[in-house]
C-alpha cells in the first residue's frame, strides 16, 4: 500500500507540473491586448463579420447591469444584433434590459418573451426561441452573469473567417469572493489591470470562504486542466460562458431543439460539434462570471450539481480525475510511511501543488493574490469529498427544481416536479 501511494503522489506531482506548463505556454490575454492596439488605429479595422448573440436572462442581482452594460458598449467594425430573452414579461430583469437599451439607441438590441416551456432546460428553451428572430450566421450564446472587455465582440467574430472553424469559446474567471482589480470595470481596459501588488485580504468570513473556494477551482484548475486535455487530443467540448459558432455547424447538429433536455448544454453544443467534424478553439480572451455572493450551502449545492453532471457525461475521465489531487496522495503517503524522505517527498509534491495553483490563478486574474496558496490543499481535500458525491447519487437541484441526470446528461424531471422556466 505504502508503494501504491508513493506512486500515486509522484503521478500526482508529474500531472501538476504538467498543468504548469501547458498553462505557462499558453498566450493569455495575448490578442486582447493586440486587438486593443488595433481598435486604437480604428483606419485599419477592417470590417467584421456580421453576428448575432444571444442573452437568456432570468432574474436581477447586483452584477447584472454592469455584466449587460458591457455587452451593449461594444464597438464591432460590422452588422450585429442582440436579443435578450427572458421567460415572463415580470421578471424584474426586464425594466433593467429595456433602461439599458434606451442607453444605447444604436445598438441593434432586442427584448424578447420566451414564455413556451420546449424541455428541460430553461435556458436552451430561451435559446430556441430567440434564434427564431436571429438574423447573422455567427452566432454567439453567452450566460446572463458574463461580463466582457471593451473589443471582446470583434476579436470573438473575426475568427470565422477561417471555414473550418466549428465553435470558439474562451476562459472565464470568477470573480465572487475575489477583490477584483479596481480597473476592471465597464468600459475600463481590462489591460489597465496590473499584475503587480499582492492582495493581502486574510479577513475572509465564512460566506466569502465558501465564493473564494469555487473561484480557487475556477481560476487555479479548471482553465489549466482544459489546457492539459487539450495538448492529449482535440476538444471536443465547449465552456459555456461564451461561445460562437455558425448557424451551419448549429443546422448539423440539429439545432438547439436537440440539446432541449440537457443540463450541460454547453458540453452537449461542443461535444456535438465536434463529432461533426467543427473544430473546436479557445480564444486567449478571458471574461469574467459576476454573481451575487453566495453560503455555503449554495456554493456546495452548485459543486455537487457540476461534478454529477460531468461524471454524467465523461464517467472514467472524472474517475480519473482524482489522479490529480496533489495534497491527497502525498498526505496518504506520508501518514502510511512516516520517514524523514517520505516527507520531504511529500512537502515537495505539496509546495509545487500550491506554486503551481499560485501561478495559473495569478495568470488568470491578471493579480497575484496569496490566498491562493492555502486554498490549494483546502480546493484538493474538498474536492475529494465532491469525487465521491458525484459517484453516490444522480439527484440535483437547479433553481428550485430537482432532477435526475441520466447517463450521458440528460434531465429527468422527479415525480411531483414540473419542467419549466428556471433560470441560465
Amino acid at each position: 500500500m505504502t508503494i501504491i501511494l508513493g506512486i500515486l503522489a509522484l503521478l500526482s506531482l508529474v500531472l501538476t507540473l504538467w498543468q504548469w506548463l501547458v498553462a505557462f505556454r499558453f498566450p493569455l490575454h495575448q490578442r486582447e491586448e493586440s486587438c486593443r492596439a488595433s481598435n486604437a488605429r480604428e483606419a485599419e479595422v477592417p470590417l467584421g463579420p456580421p453576428v448575432t448573440l444571444l442573452k437568456p436572462l432570468k432574474g436581477l442581482d447586483s452584477e447584472t447591469m454592469d455584466c449587460l452594460q458591457s455587452w451593449l458598449g461594444q464597438q464591432h467594425p460590422g452588422e450585429w444584433q442582440i436579443l435578450f430573452g427572458v421567460a415572463s414579461s415580470d421578471d424584474p430583469v426586464c425594466d433593467a434590459v429595456r433602461n439599458l437599451m434606451a442607453l444605447h439607441p444604436n445598438v441593434d438590441a432586442q427584448l424578447v418573451i420566451c414564455p413556451d416551456n420546449l424541455g428541460a432546460n430553461a435556458k436552451v428553451s430561451t435559446l430556441i426561441q430567440l434564434m427564431r428572430r436571429a438574423r447573422h450566421d455567427i452566432i454567439i450564446v453567452s450566460d446572463a452573469d458574463v461580463w466582457v472587455p471593451e473589443g471582446f465582440l470583434a476579436q470573438f467574430a473575426t475568427p470565422f473567417q477561417d471555414p473550418s472553424l466549428g465553435l470558439l469559446n474562451c476562459f472565464y474567471r470568477l470573480t465572487a469572493g475575489v477583490q477584483r482589480p479596481g480597473a476592471l470595470r465597464v468600459g475600463t481596459p481590462a489591460t489597465a489591470a496590473p499584475f503587480v501588488q499582492l492582495s493581502t485580504q486574510t479577513s475572509l468570513n465564512l460566506s466569502t470562504v465558501a465564493m473564494r473556494w469555487e473561484a480557487f477551482a475556477v481560476n487555479a484548475d479548471f482553465w489549466s486542466q482544459v489546457l492539459q486535455s487539450q495538448s492529449l487530443k482535440p476538444l471536443d467540448f465547449a465552456l459555456g460562458a461564451v461561445m460562437a459558432t455558425t448557424r451551419a455547424q448549429l443546422e448539423k447538429m440539429g439545432s438547439f431543439e436537440s440539446l432541449a433536455d440537457y443540463l450541460a448544454d454547453d458540453y452537449q453544443l461542443g461535444h456535438r460539434i465536434a463529432e461533426n467534424g467543427g473544430h473546436i478553439s479557445i480564444s486567449t480572451v478571458v471574461v469574467e462570471c459576476r454573481n451575487g455572493p453566495m453560503n455555503w450551502k449554495e456554493v456546495w449545492a452548485h459543486q455537487i450539481r457540476w461534478a454529477r453532471t460531468i461524471r454524467a457525461c465523461q464517467p472514467l475521465p472524472y474517475f480519473a480525475s482524482q489522479l490529480h489531487n496533489s495534497t491527497l496522495w502525498p498526505g496518504l503517503w506520508a501518514l502510511s510511511r512516516p520517514t524523514a524522505t517520505v516527507f520531504a517527498m511529500a512537502g515537495c509534491c505539496l509546495l509545487t501543488r500550491m506554486a503551481a495553483g499560485f501561478y495559473c490563478e495569478s495568470k488568470l486574474m491578471r493579480r497575484p493574490d496569496l490566498n491562493s496558496i492555502w486554498l490549494a490543499p483546502l480546493k484538493d481535500l474538498l474536492q475529494t469529498v465532491i469525487w465521491v458525491l458525484a459517484f453516490s447519487g444522480a439527484q440535483i437541484k437547479w433553481r428550485g427544481q430537482k432532477f435526475r441526470i441520466q447517463p450521458g446528461g440528460k434531465l429527468a424531471a422527479l415525480r411531483g416536479q414540473k419542467c419549466g422556466p428556471s433560470g441560465k
